[in-house]
């Protein structure tokens, strides 16, 4: 089961990340830019995606576009949500405690590439090499 402290280290080795406390728990961005965050039961939440907000940990991912957004669901609707807002940004949201390590991983680098910069991409894809 992934936790908060799962997305802490998934983020930890990614150039620019800043994470910051909201209204709706912890958020992570890259140059002021969000690409994760904890979910919170609004009211703009459709009520049986609320209801699972209010229950358990939900986390939400920037995505490439909204038909990444999709698949997801398509492909592990107990683990990710069909909606969260009207937002027109693309991101998907998951249940935090269903999802394994290793994807939960892929979906936050996913969605840091999502909004990084070019250059901090590049540094993260091509460290500087070690002394000889």
């Amino acid at each position: 089961m992934a936790t908060i402290e799962h997305i802490r280290r998934a983020v930890a080795g990614l150039p620019g990340v800043e994470e910051r406390e909201r209204t709706s728990g912890a958020s992570w961005f890259v140059r002021n830019r969000p690409f994760a965050w904890e979910v919170h039961p609004w009211p703009s939440i459709p009520a049986d995606m609320r209801a699972i907000i209010a229950s358990e940990p939900v986390v939400a991912v920037k995505v490439a576009d909204r038909v990444d957004a999709l698949a997801l669901v398509e492909m592990a609707p107990e683990v990710f949500l069909r909606t969260t807002t009207a937002w027109c940004e693309p991101k998907v949201a998951f249940r935090l405690g269903a999802i394994d390590d290793e994807h939960l991983r892929e979906l936050v680098i996913d969605a840091w590439r999502a909004e990084a910069p070019r250059y901090l991409r590049r540094a993260f894809d091509e460290p500087e090499p070690g002394p000889s």
